[in-house]
């Protein structure tokens, strides 16, 4: 930033805001040494707990103020950068152009159309409100904001290093970040790696594209070796096998060579360089130009299986029933076929059930049939649940690699990824505490994210849990040297001078990326830290606030009202907390009594632990709550399914945002809404949450495989505060309430529900 034409107008707090970003961005961590192994950065500790309210614009716009002030500032230097870049060049708009009547008839036009915008605008969903807890958005950060607006006006591609200089950088910055919250280690030559995307989808499917390329490297390359004279020397390469065994790549057979583990196939071009390089002129280079005639990339689908295949039945990857969209959409992109991509039943907890997926996964070695990977979902699209991702990695490498069988572990954290920040603990001394409640993770969801290091992929959104603006989807690699087997490079990406590792725009399903993505989420990180200080203080508090309205619609169930609430969650506790509280219902009325009779502070001092272990055990894995209403005959709960699901359809008319001209100020609640499908999720889940709305096993009246349902996505880190003397969560509740005794009371007048 050039100082030449730059006034002081910012004022002091903006002043040091500024000096000490500029100084960040002189300093080495934005040269070319970037190491993810290096101590990150450090926010100076301050006392008080109250950071969070500082970092969102708030509610009511509360910080509207300080908001204006940075873009304000943003927009000032932008202009001044522009103006002192050869300040002598005339302008092309002078001030008698400006009088000019085509001139002031465009701005006219431009006022008008703006102005119209603006008020069509106040049609959206309002995400910022604490009354709005629907889809999978909320307010945004201020830094985030501020960092993409700002950036914005230089419209950086960072597509190339050329076409953005510095938000390239900040973009390889921000993907050492979020490695670092996952915990990727680096050791024996393998650097993890991450970098951004338009979202998640296209991380999913990056990351489906990179295993099955990975898959069949090793066939590619022994058929290189046996025809290209230049690799004959390679006939006595030798390579690991996932039991340890050693063996010669050549002799290796088909089923073999697909199922050699991740990091040996990663590691083999520059074990070859090491051993040939000096003595055959075998680079990494001049290995990648001979193989790249054989490999699936350049061969296609249809002829590489056509070479290759023989032997083996067709290539599948293994998904939970809960998967998001883009997985199937990844195997149809990739050429494998929707079908080729199997789905694992769900257990009664909703979680993929790894008792059917060790099923399947033998099935597969029994029919000879390469399992490219197996998917964990981190925080489920519907429901916020989290896999046993720490049994699909055990099942791995206590089962399957023994008997020589390799597959690729990816995580789809696309919505939990940011959680893992409340498992990373700050540099010492840089621990704040306050008055706000941040709850920890429960031991169940806390053993996943301890394996979130060992997944070979892993899928984050900083536009979802990093409250950043869209898009900045995320995708990191364990190790590093698997981006190399989707890369692509136009001539205009310039990789030379020594700067190949900030480059970012050959790798993945993107070209042209926008750079203010990149400094949105660098300026937030830096302001928030991925850690237990900045967004584990958010998320510690969505979470909380999540387990307190899964409370709350569990004490919703009054004998007295004509209708039961029943969460998708399942009210289970662990054996010690079983024990110690002597069934469930004896901790359900303490779970009353918390959420009636406590505050915030009290739950959270050291003498009522107790409690807090309770709300940290039970309800979602995240800060997802799916629930369904039900309705009461005189004979009891209704068993009709299909009145259930017109029952909760209707609730939704009510809370839902529709695009049908609804005044937007007329919503008191909002929420959103999905179905289980049979088919998708698996009788056990499926029959089970049946059973639990009706009431009985055997449901009347026509079945139709699937159970509408509610979903609230908890963001906001305030509802269960006490506000004006009491938590707005219980306003909440409230219209919640209201809401569906006007639904039901509507059906049953106009005979489409029983009384």
């Amino acid at each position: 930033m050039s100082e030449k034409f730059h006034p002081n107008y910012g004022g002091a707090a903006t002043e040091s805001l500024r000096d000490a970003l500029q100084k960040r961005l002189r300093s080495n961590e934005l040269t070319h040494r970037f190491q993810v192994t290096a101590q990150p950065r450090e926010a100076p500790a301050v006392p008080g707990g109250r950071q969070v309210e500082a970092w969102f614009l708030g509610p009511r716009a509360e910080n509207a103020e300080l908001f204006e002030q940075l873009v304000v500032e943003a927009l000032r230097d932008h202009a001044f950068w522009r103006r002192n870049f050869h300040p002598s060049d005339p302008p092309a708009i002078t001030q008698s152009i400006k009088r000019d009547p085509g001139y002031l008839q465009a701005l006219d036009t431009l006022h008008t159309e703006f102005d119209t915008l603006l008020a069509e605008l106040k049609k959206s969903a309002p995400f910022f409100s604490m009354r709005y807890q629907g889809h999978m958005t909320w307010d945004q950060t201020i830094p985030g904001m501020a960092g993409y607006f700002a950036a914005m006006m230089y419209n950086q591609n960072n597509v190339a290093l050329e076409a953005s200089p510095l938000t390239t950088v900040l973009e390889v910055r921000v993907g050492q970040d979020l490695c670092r919250m996952l915990a990727f280690p680096e050791h024996e030559g393998i650097k993890p790696w991450g970098h951004l995307t338009s979202g998640g989808t296209t991380a999913n499917i990056e990351a489906m594209w990179a295993a099955r390329n990975l898959k069949f490297y090793p066939l590619s390359l022994q058929a290189a070796i046996h025809e290209r004279p230049e690799l004959a020397p390679l006939k006595d390469f030798r390579v690991t096998l996932p039991s340890g065994r050693s063996a010669l790549l050549v002799e290796l057979d088909t089923w073999r060579a697909l199922n050699l583990g991740v990091d040996e196939v990663l590691g083999i071009p520059a074990r070859i360089e090491q051993q040939y390089g000096a003595s055959h002129g075998l680079t990494v280079a001049r290995l990648t130009q001979l193989v790249s005639d054989y490999t699936l990339q350049d061969l296609g689908l249809v002829e590489f299986t056509r070479r290759h295949l023989n032997g083996v039945g067709s290539p599948v990857f293994l998904v939970p029933g809960s998967k998001h969209y883009s997985l199937p959409k990844a195997a149809a992109i990739l050429g494998l076929g929707a079908d080729h991509m199997y789905s694992i039943p769900l257990d009664v907890e909703g979680r993929m059930d790894v008792a059917r997926l060790e099923a399947k996964l033998d099935q597969c070695l029994a029919e000879r049939r390469p399992v490219i990977a197996v998917v964990a979902v981190l925080g489920t699209t519907e429901e916020g649940l989290v896999d046993p991702l720490a049994k699909v990695l055990a099942l791995r490498r206590d089962k399957y690699r023994p008997a020589d069988i390799e597959f690729c572990v990816h995580a789809d954290a696309a919505w939990g990824g940011y959680f893992a920040s409340l498992l990373r603990e700050p540099p010492q001394g840089m621990r704040t505490a306050g008055p706000t409640p941040a709850l920890s993770l429960s031991t169940y969801v806390t053993e996943q994210y301890l394996g979130l290091s060992q997944a070979d992929t892993v899928t984050l959104d900083p536009h979802k849990t990093g409250y950043l603006p869209y898009p900045a989807g995320a995708m990191c690699y364990r190790n590093g040297a698997m981006r190399s087997l989707v890369a692509f490079e136009a001539p205009y990406i310039n990789t030379a001078g020594g700067q190949e590792e900030l480059t970012v725009g050959k790798y993945g399903v993107e070209g042209s990326k926008p750079g203010a993505a990149a400094a949105g989420v660098y300026l937030s990180h830096a302001v928030i830290p991925p850690d237990q200080r900045g967004y584990g203080q958010i998320l510690g508090r969505a979470l909380y606030n999540c387990k307190m309205f899964h409370a709350g619609l569990l004490l919703m169930n009054e004998p007295s009202d004509p209708f039961v609430v029943v969460p998708g969650p399942r009210f289970q506790l662990p054996p010690s907390l079983m024990e110690r509280y002597g069934g469930t219902s004896q901790a359900l009325e303490r779970l009353r009594h918390v959420v009636r009779g406590k505050s915030s502070a009290s739950l959270f001092s050291t003498a009522e632990g107790e409690d807090l272990e309770l709300l940290r055990e039970i309800g979602a894995d995240l800060n997802i709550v799916t629930y369904a209403f039900n309705f009461k005959t005189a004979g009891g709960l209704n068993p009709d399914m299909s009145l259930v699901n017109l029952f909760n359809r209707k609730i939704y008319d009510r809370l839902g945002v529709k695009a049908d001209g609804r005044d937007i100020y007329g919503y008191q609640l909002l929420v959103s809404t999905t179905d289980f499908i049979e088919a998708d999720y698996g009788k056990a889940f499926f029959e089970d949450y049946q059973r639990r709305l009706l009431g009985t096993s055997t449901p009347i009246g026509p079945s139709e495989g699937k159970i509408s349902v509610l979903r609230s996505v908890i963001m906001d880190p305030w509802i269960a505060e006490d506000l004006q003397g009491r938590p707005f969560i219980e306003t909440i509740m409230e219209e919640m309430r209201s809401t569906v005794l006007d639904v039901l009371k509507e059906l049953q007048e106009s005979g489409e529900l029983p009384s």
